[in-house]
Order: structure tokens, then sequence, then C-alpha cells
């Protein structure tokens, strides 16, 4: 394991209706295991991931530069240059990076690597279920799939 420095790694991007996003995998890159970390750069007027929390990894972010908004449950916090949010790993933190300044936001997302994980969307209704390999890993997944959470299917199925 060496050193990795951000400015040699290329960008990733994410385009989808109010979610834009750039985003750089620094822990990969310096082949990192049991702790994730990206560096991701919102443009002003977007968001990041649609509103979420896992079940099974807990998240952090720390604000690099630029001026936004980060939504927690049902309210929007200011975010600045400095400002650390924890996000445990249940419905308590549940989270959405917001750029509503004039400049770009760049922010560090630290996550723990656990598998299997579930992670919730509220607003959609839905989660995604990921085995093999956590959110963000490389490693191939033996399950992963994004459900509605109205589905219900019988346990014992008629054969």
């Amino acid at each position: 394991m060496c050193p990795v420095n951000e400015s040699a790694l290329e960008w990733t991007e994410l385009d989808r209706g109010e979610t834009r996003f750039r985003r750089k995998q620094l822990s990969e890159a310096a082949d990192g295991d049991s702790l994730g970390c990206s560096l991701y750069e919102l443009p002003p007027g977007h968001k990041s991931w649609p509103f979420h929390y896992h079940t099974a990894n807990e998240e952090a972010i720390y604000v690099l530069d630029g001026a936004g908004q980060i939504r927690l449950a049902e309210e929007h916090h200011a975010l600045t240059a400095g400002d650390y949010v924890a996000l445990p790993a249940d419905e308590s933190g549940g989270h959405r990076v917001i750029n509503d300044g004039e400049a770009p936001l760049r922010y560090l997302a630290v996550s723990t690597m656990v598998e299997p994980d579930v992670t919730v969307y509220p607003d959609s209704g839905t989660f995604g279920v990921f085995v093999g390999s956590p959110p963000g890993g490389r490693e191939e997944r033996s399950l992963e799939g994004f459900y509605d959470a109205e589905d219900r299917v019988d346990y014992w199925t008629e054969e």
C-alpha cells in the first residue's frame, strides 16, 4: 500500500436528473479494504445520491470546500468547509447532500465496507441489497438488486 494523490486519479461522473456529481474513489485506488473514502464534487444546483440510509454501513461526510446543505430526515442543515457529519447505520443516518451555493461543493464521504448491506430509499419506497461486496465495493456480488418495499411474497411457495 502506497500513498495515492487524488490529482493522479480520474473523475467518474454521474448525471441523472437532479443527481449530478463527480467522484474519485480514493480508498479503492489505495487498495483499501474495510474503509471506503471518496472525494465528491457537486456542481451548483445539484444533489448527491437520492436520500438513503444503510443498515450495515456507517458513513461520514467532511466538507472540504464550498457551501450547501445536508438533508437529515426531514430537516436541512447548512454545510460549509470544515463541517463533519456522522451518519449511523440505521434510519437516523438517512441523508442527501445538496449544493444550493454558487460554487462547486467538495467533500469526502467515508464509510465502513460491511456486507451484506441493505440500503433503504425512503422517498421512493425502495431498497437495494448488496451481498458479496458492499455498496462502493469492487468485488463481484453473489446477489444484488433494487426492490419495491411494498412487494411481498409468501415464505412458502407452491411447488
